[in-house]
């Protein structure tokens, strides 16, 4: 008798404290974007609202107090300061220092690129008919993003900056010759730069990666709110229906379809990325002349 009031009492003890997480508020920080109205945080912000909501979690979702770019927000995540969740590309180094959510947010499209060029360099672009024709050109990336390292892994000379503005101020300078750009992220960033800075229009490079919400190593309970909730929406739709709301208009822009891709291999792809569950991906049409 003793042994099932216990049991009775520490199953009751367990819907007290799962009510009580329920009925507290949670507020989770996010990084400031450079721009109150950056369009490039409003898709990962609204996914981000959509998984809590599902999971009935009663939170205030509020942006960093100062603006923090993605290699400073990631080394405060770690430290469990200023933010408790950021939306990165993910490595083998981050999911050491931090929790994934191995849900790939944008569906793989963080790993498919179009190329920001200078209008000066349209011609030698034209010109480009294969893969290793296109090794013989500079691309810019970041110091300390992990594209860097899967550029260089496949033969590119990458010239590399502290931050992505660094990137268009030099290819503007000629100090690069083109800017890989994730889909999800050029088009915003492109309205904002200067007229000389053009679309590459016919090509495109493709590694498959992913970017996840990570949290801090002490934060188990917010990674697996956040991973009930996204799987609750891929279950009913919902993530789906965010992700075409948000993305089909700027593929169709892009002209998508009609690029001839190119597709990289990633040695930093992490084992653990879940590849084989094709509902979390976006199938992109590789060329099959990779030479």
């Amino acid at each position: 008798m003793a042994l099932k009031y216990v049991k009775a009492m520490l199953f009751f003890c367990g819907l007290c404290i799962s009510t009580q997480s329920l009925a507290a508020l949670w507020t989770i920080n996010y990084p400031r974007p450079l721009e109150d109205s950056d369009a490039r945080a409003e898709y990962p912000i609204a996914l981000l609202k959509l998984a809590l909501d599902k999971t009935g979690v009663n939170y205030e979702l509020l942006p960093s107090d100062r603006i923090l770019l993605s290699s400073k927000a990631l080394r405060q995540l770690r430290e469990n300061r200023e933010v408790n969740v950021v939306w990165s590309m993910t490595d083998s180094q981050r999911e050491k220092d931090l929790i994934p959510i191995r849900i790939p947010i944008a569906k793989g499209l963080i790993g498919l690129r179009v190329f920001v060029i200078n209008v000066d360099r349209e011609a030698e672009f034209a010109r480009i008919s294969s893969k290793n024709e296109l090794l013989n050109f500079t691309p810019l990336q970041g110091e300390e993003w992990p594209d860097t390292k899967i550029l260089q892994a496949n033969g590119f000379n990458v010239a590399t900056v502290p931050n992505f503005k660094d990137a268009y101020s030099l290819l503007l300078q000629n100090k690069g010759e083109f800017f890989p750009r994730s889909v999800i992220e050029v088009s915003a960033e492109l309205a904002e730069r200067s007229a000389s800075l053009v679309l590459e229009p016919n090509m495109a490079i493709y590694y498959p990666t992913a970017m996840y919400y990570f949290v801090s190593k002490g934060n188990l309970t917010l990674a697996r709110l956040i991973e009930t909730g996204l799987n609750r929406a891929i279950e009913d739709g919902s993530f789906d229906a965010l992700f075409k709301s948000s993305n089909d208009d700027l593929l169709e822009a892009l002209n998508v379809k009609n690029r001839k891709i190119y597709t990289l291999d990633n040695p930093l792809l992490p084992p653990e990325t879940p590849l084989a569950d094709k509902r979390l991906w976006y199938v992109v049409e590789e060329d099959q002349d990779q030479n």
